[in-house]
């Protein structure tokens, strides 16, 4: 499907389409609590808080960049974007924000999460990590 672009002009205001610079970028947001289900069931959709700091007005939540590490490891980075448009002022006040990750439980093992938070001194990233054990149905006599 080809990409179709539609400006709309007046003899009110200027169209100006020659500007072909970005007007944001994208950029991992800091995870500083993650609500965890206690157990996992296989097949089971689940959905899992997640706070994140929003550093200023100008930052938007987009969504999440989840990386498979293994089977059932997965790195999870919470995804902003900041605009960068020069008329716009950014207040840098540090806000919590929560967001809902879906996750659907494919695998029949337990799984590990590590939820990017930050950097450290050494600018080495640090993640918050959770195990989530699956729950197998026990037999019943």
């Amino acid at each position: 499907m080809p990409f179709i672009l539609i400006v709309a002009c007046s003899w009110f205001t200027s169209c100006e389409v020659d500007d072909d610079s970005p007007n944001f970028y994208f950029t991992a947001l800091t995870t500083v609590e993650v609500d965890m289900p206690e157990s996992f069931e296989y097949g089971e959709t689940y959905d899992i808080e997640v706070t994140y700091l929003r550093p200023n007005n100008c930052t938007f939540f987009e969504g999440f960049d989840v990386t498979d590490t293994a089977e059932t490891g997965r790195d999870v980075v919470v995804i902003g974007s900041v605009l960068t448009d020069e008329d716009r002022a950014c207040t840098e006040a540090v806000e919590e924000v929560v967001a809902n990750l879906r996750f659907k439980v494919i695998y029949k093992d337990d799984y590990t999460f590590r939820f990017y938070a930050g950097n450290d001194a050494d600018d080495n990233a640090t993640y918050l990590e959770y195990t989530v054990p699956l729950v197998t149905e026990t037999p019943t006599n």
